[in-house]
């Protein structure tokens, strides 16, 4: 047992005849951990890439709800017509009229307008 400890210690496996094996399966080890090692670096990268995304969409939605309150605000009967009060423009008093047009009236417009 003392033996096989200081063995392991002096690093002997990888001297002996069958070392060809150990350097292998070391060789493969230290692969496989930089694989890992370079997954974990890229799938916290996607990490970060994922948490400032649903940051920027956040931002991007409460821009979007203010825009649209705004919009709500500016196409209000009351501030449009506080607009044209500056420009000088009145309301209509004089309620709209409905005109309706009857077939044979649009019939005679139409000739009208090919002859």
């Amino acid at each position: 047992m003392k033996s096989g400890v200081f063995s392991i210690l002096k690093a002997r496996f990888l001297i002996h005849e069958d070392a060809v094996k150990n350097w292998r399966f070391i060789v493969f080890i230290i692969l496989l951990a930089i694989l890992m090692i370079a997954n974990t670096q890229r799938y916290e990268q996607k990490v970060f890439e994922i948490a400032k995304l649903n940051n920027e969409v956040k931002e991007l939605r409460s821009e979007f709800v203010d825009r649209r309150s705004e919009l709500m605000k500016l196409k209000m009967e009351s501030t449009i017509s506080d607009k044209m009060l500056e420009k000088q423009i009145f309301p209509s008093t004089v309620p709209p009229v409905k005109i309706e047009v009857t077939k044979e009236e649009e019939k005679s417009f139409f000739k009208r307008i090919w002859q």
